[in-house]
């Protein structure tokens, strides 16, 4: 946990073990907010898929059509288990209504992308008020203090383990950069789940 330099009891990036400490990414201070938490164990079948045969999700969905469009979504991009698709989408959606809930919009913006390749293997801030992100499967998000990435201690957040980050159309000195984890060489494949506010891309 670190602290502003101009509030020494202010923290820059929260932990918990509980849901709720996500409601504090909308303070002014805070530029990470982190569930952590295990993976769901109805969620431990996704290890077993042949993600080679399943397309990513990208769409924007209204929260009052949320449940019937990510199970519609899913199986168009070949979730073929029932039980592991239900599993999904009550993932989804319960993440979707939490961060709709916290920053008071009414339909958001879904991605849900298998990751073999070191994509955004930059520490950055991403271009939004705020970005939930999830690791379902494989390394979690890395992430550092302060403006700077150089020479700085990386976090790494778990599979299973809920980030608010805080985005540039937040705070014009943003104090927590991210990454995805480099995992090319190692052999490992991600699934991301990444929620925005309607209208971020």
């Amino acid at each position: 946990m670190g602290t502003t330099a101009t509030d020494p009891g202010a923290a820059i990036a929260i932990e918990q073990g509980r849901a709720t400490v996500l409601d504090l990414a909308t303070q002014p201070h805070v530029h990470l907010a982190v569930w952590n938490r295990q993976l769901p164990p109805p969620l431990a079948p996704l290890r077993e898929l042949d993600w080679t045969a399943i397309d990513d999700l990208d769409f924007e969905v209204r929260i009052d059509d949320l449940d019937d469009t990510v199970a519609e979504a899913l199986a168009q991009a070949g979730y073929c288990d029932d039980a592991l698709r239900a599993a999904l989408r009550d993932e989804i959606a319960m993440l979707a209504r939490r961060f709709a809930g916290i920053f008071a919009v009414d339909a958001v913006t879904v991605r849900l992308e298998w990751i073999e390749t070191d994509a955004c293997r930059k520490f950055h801030v991403d271009h939004v008020t705020a970005r939930l992100l999830c690791s379902l499967l494989g390394p979690g998000t890395q992430w550092v203090y302060g403006e700077h990435a150089e020479n700085r201690l990386i976090r790494q957040m778990r599979a299973g383990d809920v980030g608010i980050f805080k985005g540039r159309r937040a705070t014009d000195k943003p104090m927590v950069l991210h990454r995805s984890p480099p995992i090319a060489e190692t052999g490992d494949v991600r699934l991301l789940l990444a929620i925005d506010p309607p209208g971020a891309r």
